[in-house]
């Protein structure tokens, strides 16, 4: 069986440099899914939110030498709006969130798309995450508390080494590597591979979030209309950061998503 798939790549300001490096392992996996025979068609889209026109120029250069196409003109709309943009005008089958700055392994799609006709409750999927020097990061959640927010986000490293093994519970480090596990809470957002129907039915992203947490809010509203799944049989290496290392404005921006999410979901202080 042979199926679509979209894929946005929401930037702003990006580092060209790594968006081609993405762009290219991208492609490189999307062939492989290709020649399995499980991929007959990707449409790819880099969603320009800015901060100029010379970015605009840029990318619209990046998107003619790999064969995508560039949705720009809407300004700095946010992170999931901008998504939203591709996710819910699609009509493919399968949708890929996907972030500037992450290198997917050749065979990432090819394995998302083998688990998810094989298990069609599950509505996300989240690969196993490395970072540039090969540390796990561990992105499926529990669901936090102010506390964890505060300590996993600005705590000093000696604080958090005192609360390792809570940390540790949050970031659900006791998954295997080796087999997938069904029904994982929250998954974070710098790959997210949907069954795009359930998703654009609960509306893709929320729009009350411009940055941060959008990701937490959709694995929730998602759950219910069926099972988000961790599978470490897909690979990829992300080079983003933590919030608190971007500077005041993310900072504040950060705090702004944990906000409207603790106030939409329910606050858990510890």
């Amino acid at each position: 069986m042979s199926v679509r798939l979209s894929v946005s790549v929401v930037t702003y300001a990006p580092h060209i440099t790594r968006l081609g490096d993405t762009l290219q392992s991208l492609f490189q996996s999307l062939a492989k899914a290709s020649a399995s025979g499980r991929l007959a068609e990707a449409d790819v889209v880099l969603v320009d939110n800015g901060p100029a026109r010379e970015w605009t120029e840029r990318l619209n250069e990046m998107a003619r030498c790999f064969d995508a196409r560039l949705v720009s003109g809407h300004g700095n709309v946010g992170y999931g709006r901008g998504h939203n943009l591709v996710l819910l005008a699609s009509r493919a089958e399968f949708h890929l969130v996907l972030n500037p700055d992450v290198i997917i392994d050749e065979f990432a799609i090819d394995e998302a798309l083998r688990f998810m006709m094989e298990y069609p409750q599950v509505v996300i999927l989240a690969p196993v995450v490395r970072g540039a020097k090969g540390q796990l990061q561990f992105l499926c959640r529990r669901y936090p508390s102010v506390f964890d927010f505060a300590l996993r986000g600005f705590a000093p490293e000696r604080v958090q080494h005192k609360f390792e093994a809570r940390l540790a519970h949050y970031e659900m480090r006791e998954l295997p590597l080796d087999k997938p596990t069904l029904g994982v809470p929250l998954l974070s957002g710098s790959f997210m591979f949907c069954r795009r129907a359930p998703i654009a039915d609960v509306g893709g992203f929320s729009e009350s979030f411009f940055v941060y947490f959008e990701d937490y809010d959709l694995s929730l509203r998602a759950s219910m209309k069926g099972v988000l799944a961790f599978v470490p049989q897909v690979k990829v290496t992300h080079y983003g950061g933590n919030a608190a290392r971007k500077g005041w404005r993310h900072i504040a921006l950060f705090v702004h998503g944990a906000l409207v999410f603790f106030r939409r979901h329910g606050w858990r202080w510890w």
